[in-house]
This record gives structure tokens, C-alpha cells and sequence, in this order.
């Protein structure tokens, strides 16, 4: 079994180098000397979006997943994390058709399965946890990745449970790819090919809904991920007028057009409004959703140990 897992990782490997290489004809990579910078922050307006909440009952491996779960039963997805003056977490942004540039290193889409969680394999322990207003440990999960398209995508589950993973080509909700994730050491994947245009990904565990991670499709190098402080920084852009985009899940993308000066800095703002936020039909949880308030002092109804 591990030389057959090991041997369909390579093919994928191979299948993947062989699109790249075909991609990368879109973009020349050159010696940028007198590049210029685009700055500056992204913003969500109006009231944060409830959480997502998962009634743990629901789903199987309860016992273990609940590691996680808020101590009364729930699992809480927190999708928006927005911080003072409506700084907002998790946004990609990204400079949209640059044929041109610095070099573009091969994004690994490479995950990892733990504590019910995926998470991106980089991401050190600091980001997934953190301590809240009452000393309690808090996992904090990493939403948004960056990705390329026909790239191989490895998933491995360090879980002492199974799980599964499929990934979603969202803008047209139907699934690309379809693995397990056995408990084993063995990266489990293949290749993402997303259809010409399409950008977004969402990767869920077809055991655990509340298990998601979201993908954002680049294809130059000239993107990033704000963090708590919603600020941004592209540098070493040759100079020019582009389109950027900005691009939150559950958000449409908002794109402005900026021009970049030799060695210049251009400062935009994206701003959000969360009125606008738009889950699809099958994630929202109209007929049972249970409010924030309700987490700190309510059981589910029959919950018992040790689910709850």
C-alpha cells in the first residue's frame, strides 16, 4: 500500500509539472530593477457575520473532535475575523494579468489534518492557537490559502480518526477532486485543474463539514494574505496600470484599477460590506442554526458524554 500511495503522489507530481510548465509560458520571469509597490489595507463594514455553528451529535468521531469544540457540544467556525476599525483577516489580494516580472516560485498546496482541522502545512503553531479574554486556549483556524491551478494538492492526516477530503471549484459548487484521508504518514492528493477563469476553491472533509479551508487561485507571484491588522504589501511590480482584486470567502471579489510608478508606492483600501455576505443555499443552516449566545451556558438537547 505505501509504495502505491507513494507512486500515485509522483504521478500527480509529474502531471502537475507538466501544466506548470505549459502555465508559466503566461509569464516571463526578468530582472525587476525599477519595480514599484502597491500598500494598503482591507476592510469589512458593518456587523460581523455569526459564526458557523456545528452541533458535534451530528458527526462521527465525536470523542476526539471535540478537542475543538467550544466545551458545550458546538464546534464554531469563526469565518470573519475582524479586528478594530474593521480590519479583516484571511483577504487575498492579488494583482490580476501581469505577463511579466519577478520570479514565481511553485506555491506547495500542501496540507496537513490535525485536531479535526485542516490546516496549511507553513503555518506554524502560533497562528493556529491563541489565548482568549478568559485564559482558555483558543484554536484559531487558518481559512484562506493561497494556491496555483494544476498543481498537485497533499493532504496528510496526522489524526488518529479518518477523515475525507473533497475540493469544491466553488464558483461552479461542483467537485474537482475526491480522496480519503486514512490515518497514516503518507501524503494522500492529485492534481487541481480548475476550469480557465475560476479561481476559488473550498476543501471540506466529507465526514466533518465544520473541517473547510478556502483557496484563492494565483497566477504570478504578485499576491498576499493580510493578517490582523488587515494591511498588505505587493512589491517589486514593473511599473504600469493593473487590476487588483481583493477577495474574502463569502464575499465577492472587488477590483480596482491602480497605476504603479518606478520605484513608487500606491496605497488602495478594500472595503467590505458584510451585508453583502452570500453563503451558498447548502451551507446555511436556516433550520438549525444556534446563536452565539446561546454557547456559553446551553446543551444540546440528548447531548451526552462524551460529546458535550
Amino acid at each position: 500500500m505505501k509504495n502505491t500511495a507513494l507512486s500515485g503522489v509522483a504521478l500527480a507530481l509529474m502531471v502537475a509539472g507538466v501544466f506548470w510548465y505549459s502555465e508559466a509560458l503566461g509569464y516571463e520571469e526578468v530582472d525587476v530593477r525599477n519595480g514599484g509597490s502597491i500598500t494598503g489595507t482591507v476592510r469589512l463594514n458593518g456587523p460581523i457575520p455569526e459564526p458557523r455553528v456545528f452541533p458535534l451529535v451530528l458527526y462521527p468521531f465525536g470523542p476526539f473532535c471535540k478537542k475543538i469544540s467550544d466545551g458545550t457540544g458546538h464546534i464554531v467556525l469563526e469565518e470573519f475575523i475582524v479586528e478594530t476599525g474593521g480590519a479583516l483577516q484571511d483577504a487575498v489580494v492579488a494583482v490580476q494579468h501581469v505577463e511579466r516580472g519577478k520570479a514565481f516560485p511553485v506555491i506547495k498546496n500542501e496540507f496537513v489534518v490535525e485536531d479535526c482541522m485542516f490546516h496549511p502545512a507553513d503555518v506554524p503553531d502560533s497562528e493556529q492557537f491563541t489565548v482568549n479574554k478568559d485564559g482558555k486556549l483558543r484554536h484559531a483556524h487558518p481559512l484562506v490559502s493561497v494556491m496555483e491551478n494544476h498543481q498537485a494538492i497533499s493532504v496528510v492526516n496526522r489524526d488518529p480518526v479518518i477523515h475525507n477530503s473533497q475540493i469544491f471549484q466553488s464558483e461552479r459548487g461542483n467537485i474537482i477532486l475526491n480522496f480519503p484521508l486514512p490515518v497514516s504518514t503518507e501524503p494522500r492528493g492529485g492534481v487541481v485543474n480548475f476550469e480557465r477563469g475560476r479561481r476559488i476553491s473550498q476543501m471540506i472533509c466529507g465526514m466533518h463539514e465544520f473541517m473547510q479551508s478556502w483557496g484563492f487561485m494565483v497566477d504570478n507571484p504578485y499576491y498576499a494574505k493580510t493578517k490582523k491588522d488587515g494591511e498588505f504589501a505587493i512589491n517589486d511590480l514593473p511599473p504600469g496600470t493593473y487590476r487588483v482584486v481583493a477577495w474574502h470567502p463569502h464575499l465577492k471579489p472587488i477590483e480596482q484599477e491602480v497605476t504603479v510608478l518606478e520605484h513608487g508606492t500606491v496605497s488602495i483600501a478594500f472595503d467590505f460590506d458584510s451585508r453583502q455576505v452570500v453563503r451558498p443555499s447548502y451551507e446555511s443552516q436556516e433550520k438549525f442554526r444556534i446563536g452565539p449566545e446561546a454557547h456559553p451556558h446551553d446543551h444540546l438537547e440528548s447531548c451526552e458524554a462524551p460529546y458535550c
